[in-house]
């Protein structure tokens, strides 16, 4: 039996995380994980993160990934990979399934961070071939470069769902909608706009009742749902589609936990019960990331290093002044993601219905996925009518991020200290268009105007992650907030730039009257 100071089950963010967060301790720390690659779900999460400089904002799940395998590695932190955790006992030992063996390991403490597993929803049909996880489409596609399908629905408009759907665009798939039994957008409506402007129909209070074929997916039928969430007969639609994509939500997996006794309790899932450091009933044994509740990964690298500084001071590795004072920096650096109409006491409401400012939701987003142009303009970071170029920020939710005000240094664009505050623009600021503010924005949620081009058109500079990228006097249609065909578009420029990490600034003419409307171009 080998002994170490830590043991964590798990390598992804929580994990890596707190494995960094031990070493820098002091502590001989191992990590456990059975897949065969460390880095968990960041090695599949190619968009940009929310947050701030702290958290890693503007910065892609597969870059953090290898960043945090470096720290680890340099650390000294070993990770046994294609290791199967079989059972974990209340006196702090597990044992292994390694290279067809079992084998025994005992530590001080032991941080579980085994994450979540994907949820599915019965139907007719839901165990053919092409019926899958949306996670599993992020592993074909992002770490095999394989394509799902050619044609998918996407059930769920979770942030899960947007981003999957986002990214199968990006793969050359075509998504055909994205449904959702809830009567409004789940997740950021920054996200569910990126996914509307190209096209995509979504299609709220509404659920998948069947899957066409018979040995593969050859169609789908959704239709809408009523207050009790039951398929409304009569309702019934038929999509065109060779696969269904579920994003339906995460199940802790806690059972190592249930299994060394720790005390347990249903909050959508079974996580154990913790202290304010992740500490569970068994003094020792600690939970951090998903297995603990369900968050984004920003907030599990966070609670991994959170419960890592608190086996490391319970062990002596950490004065208590030190332990206080890094907990409390974590703690508030956690407490700002945790702000805003997104925030876990928030999770589950449908009664919001104006801003932290008091301005009006847009009612359009939370049912169809984009700002319509009507309510576009109530918003702080939308302004025209200015002379020259200048930015467009529709970012309409309070949702924790900053990395368009550290993008701009000529302080065209204020958030504040409170990173869920809305963006505004400051018009007496001069921006050079440089372009900066659109390729750091996660959400691509920034635009660039000149609504005086010239003598009868205008410019618009958006975000663009489409290959091949277009080339200068490329002509084709500009797209407006919903999808739709606004006017004719004539590609000026796509820049690209290293630091703009694969987002290209695509520069279209469009007529004057479309400055404000047209948001996406296609051939």
């Amino acid at each position: 039996m080998k002994r170490y100071d830590l043991i964590i089950i798990g390598a992804g963010p929580a994990g890596l995380s707190a494995a960094v967060e031990a070493a820098g301790a002091g502590m001989h720390v191992v990590v456990f994980d059975e897949n065969a690659r460390p880095g968990g779900q960041l090695f599949k999460q190619i968009h940009k993160f929310f947050g701030s400089k702290e958290h890693k904002a503007k910065i892609r799940g597969i870059r953090i990934g290898e960043e945090l395998l470096k720290e680890a590695e340099d650390a000294g932190v070993e990770v046994h990979l294609n290791a199967i955790v079989m059972g974990l006992f209340d006196c702090k030992e597990i044992t292994v399934m390694e290279n067809e063996a079992v084998h025994h390991y005992k530590a001080d403490s032991i941080i579980i961070a085994t994450g979540a597993r994907e949820n599915m929803v019965p139907f007719e049909g839901w165990t053919l071939p092409g019926v899958i996880g949306a996670g599993a489409a992020q592993t074909l596609m992002n770490l095999h470069g394989v394509q799902p399908g050619s044609r998918v629905l996407m059930v769920g408009s979770g942030n899960v769902g947007l981003v999957v759907s986002f990214q199968l665009l990006q793969a050359g798939v075509q998504v055909a909608a994205v449904i959702d039994a809830a009567p409004r957008v789940g997740g950021y409506g920054v996200h569910a706009s990126k996914v509307a402007r190209t096209g995509v129909p979504f299609y709220l209070s509404h659920t998948v009742v069947k899957a066409e074929g018979e040995n593969h997916v050859t169609g789908a039928v959704i239709a809408q749902v009523d207050e009790r969430f039951q398929p409304i007969p009569g309702t019934e639609m038929h999509l065109d589609v060779d696969t269904i994509c579920m994003a339906v939500g995460l199940s802790p997996m806690s059972q190592l936990l249930s299994m060394a006794g720790c005390e347990m309790v249903d909050k959508g899932g079974v996580v154990p019960v913790v202290n304010a450091y992740g500490e569970t009933s068994i003094r020792g044994i600690f939970a951090a990331g998903d297995v603990a509740g369900i968050e984004e990964a920003s907030s599990a690298m966070i609670t991994g290093r959170i419960t890592a500084a608190a086996a490391a001071a319970e062990l002596g590795y950490l004065s208590e002044e030190e332990f206080e004072k890094k907990a409390e920096n974590l703690k508030a650096s956690l407490k700002q993601l945790h702000e805003g109409m997104f925030s876990p006491e928030n999770r589950g409401r449908t009664d919001l219905t104006v801003t932290d400012e008091g301005i009006a939701l847009s009612s359009t987003l939370l049912k169809k996925g984009y700002v319509a142009d009507e309510e576009i303009s109530r918003f702080p970071g939308v302004v025209s009518g200015i002379k020259g170029i200048h930015p467009v920020i529709e970012c309409t939710q309070n949702i924790p991020c900053n990395p368009c005000q550290d993008a701009c240094r000529f302080g065209c664009i204020s958030v504040g200290e409170k990173i869920t505050k809305l963006p505004e623009v400051n018009q007496e600021a001069r921006c050079t268009g440089c372009g900066m503010c659109v390729a750091m924005c996660s959400g691509q949620a920034i635009f660039l105007v000149d609504e005086d081009y010239d003598e009868t058109g205008a410019s618009v500079t958006i975000p663009y992650e489409f290959l091949p990228y277009p080339e200068p006097g490329t002509k084709g249609t500009a797209l407006g907030r919903d999808g739709k065909a606004v006017c004719e578009a004539e590609v000026l420029s796509c820049r690209t730039a290293p630091v703009m990490d694969h987002t290209a600034l695509l520069t279209i003419r469009v007529p004057k009257s479309m400055a404000m409307k047209a948001r996406f171009f296609t051939v």
